[in-house]
């Protein structure tokens, strides 16, 4: 009566641990293990080339003079973004032509800045990079006149106050100037800032005064408004302007819009104006992009006299190109973990992810090969014995000397004693068995000559 197969394995000896290490063939293992670890080293080195760094804890932005649009709108952009836990320093500045020089210059410590557009040349634009375009800043021109003044040309031989040295409203104003061929020749030009240059003109120190401030609705707008003969010029000409200088932007300060109760202005005023744009350097963090894309969308995404609710921040190039990582926010929005968890914590765990998803993408497909493969190696030592063996049978039937038989024999006993020597894992010891019993059935219907 056969015995049940639990009978027999109850005779079977018990492998340990140690004994079944042992029975591997570390030497394969190794052959086949060493391509896969290679291939994730490189994973890996790739991937911590690719990873950005951890996030600064300090953000420095570049505004404007104090009391300024861009000095307002750099001190609200650094309380949100705070509240995250980012440091930020808000440095004051003469203005967009600072502080594009400001950027430009490697040397000095800037992340990001608020630049009005009509600035820069292609050279320039292109070593920078735009978060988007925040608002579209208005310039007034507040002029002293009996009479109506409704295009630049009529202020020849005036007294005109073009915004300090460094800032956007003497550059634009300077243009504008320029476009109406009226030079200093023509009239006296005054470096001074926006206050300075509303109180001169409400003093008849000055005849005309540009202006450039979102915050258009500001009591010294309205105190200019009530003064006798100072009056805000309406551009005639606005459509003209956009054609020469394609920066500009169009825009309308509708009757009584400044002020209803007083109805300021009493008229509507046609206004060109520049758009703002945040600008950054290369390499800026992309969180701390989304960071501050988010701030702006909330300081600047509700309706003003200007704009429309949700109209800006808006993803469109104009002199800067718009960066990547500002094109997928405006695309998609936040990520989904800065979304739901803290900005450092989010920060990390995407940091973390960014590391292993490279790697998990190279082993799991490796996991599944490293058995075939290892299966592989094992057989092919076996099966090359088989080869040998072979070539052996066939030289057999062709020895016809006794030094041809001897050499037969050597060869056979070689290999006899290198499959003795040779290791198996326990899964292929049966495939080693039955190669023993071949080279024996080889050699005995071996029939050396002489």
């Amino acid at each position: 009566m056969t015995p049940d197969t639990s009978d027999r394995d109850q005779f079977a000896p018990k492998l340990n641990l140690k004994q079944r290490l042992m029975s591997l063939s570390w030497k394969d293992l190794a052959f086949v293990l060493l391509p896969i670890v290679m291939l994730c080293i490189a994973s890996v080195w790739v991937a911590v080339k690719l990873i950005q760094p951890a996030p600064p804890d300090t953000l420095v932005i570049l505004s404007g003079p104090e009391g300024s649009s861009f000095r307002n709108t750099a001190d609200r952009y650094a309380k949100i973004i705070g509240t995250h836990g980012v440091k930020v320093k808000v440095v004051s500045t003469d203005g967009s032509e600072e502080n594009l020089r400001l950027l430009l210059n490697k040397k000095t410590v800037a992340d990001v800045a608020l630049v009005q557009n009509g600035l820069v040349d292609k050279t320039e634009s292109q070593a920078l990079m735009s978060l988007g375009t925040l608002y579209v800043q208005p310039i007034l021109v507040f002029y002293r006149s009996k009479t109506s003044i409704d295009h630049i040309g009529q202020l020849k031989r005036k007294r005109i106050a073009i915004g300090p040295l460094g800032s956007g409203t003497h550059v634009l104003a300077s243009k504008i100037l320029e476009e109406n061929d009226l030079t200093k020749e023509d009239a006296t030009l005054l470096t001074m800032d926006g206050d300075e240059a509303m109180q001169a003109l409400l003093e008849n120190k000055v005849d005309a005064i540009f202006v450039m401030s979102e915050l258009i609705r500001g009591k010294k707008v309205r105190e200019l408004m009530q003064a006798p003969n100072i009056k805000l010029m309406s551009f005639r000409q606005a459509d003209g302007y956009l054609r020469r200088m394609r920066f500009l932007s169009r825009l309308t300060a509708p009757e009584g819009s400044f002020d209803l109760g007083k109805n300021l202005p009493p008229m509507d005023i046609q206004l060109v104006g520049t758009p703002v744009e945040l600008v950054a350097r290369e390499g800026l963090h992309p969180a701390i992009s989304d960071l501050l894309i988010s701030a702006a969308r909330e300081v600047h995404g509700k309706s003003g006299l200007f704009r429309k609710a949700n109209e800006f921040p808006a993803a469109v190039e104009r002199d800067f190109p718009l960066s990547e990582e500002a094109k997928r926010y405006y695309a998609s929005g936040s990520p989904f973990l800065y979304k739901r968890l803290p900005f450092w914590l989010a920060s990390l765990i995407d940091r973390i992810l960014l590391f292993i998803v490279p790697l998990a993408i190279v082993l799991v497909p490796a996991s599944r090969l490293l058995a075939p493969l290892y299966r592989w190696r094992v057989r092919s030592k076996i099966y090359r014995w088989y080869g040998a063996l072979m070539v052996i049978e066939r030289e057999m039937s062709l020895a016809n000397s006794a030094e041809r038989s001897s050499q037969i024999h050597a060869r056979l006993a070689e290999i006899e004693s290198a499959v003795d020597a040779m290791h198996a894992p326990l899964a292929y010891a049966d495939q080693l068995y039955v190669l023993r019993e071949h080279i024996g059935f080889v050699k005995k219907r071996f029939r050396p000559v002489g």
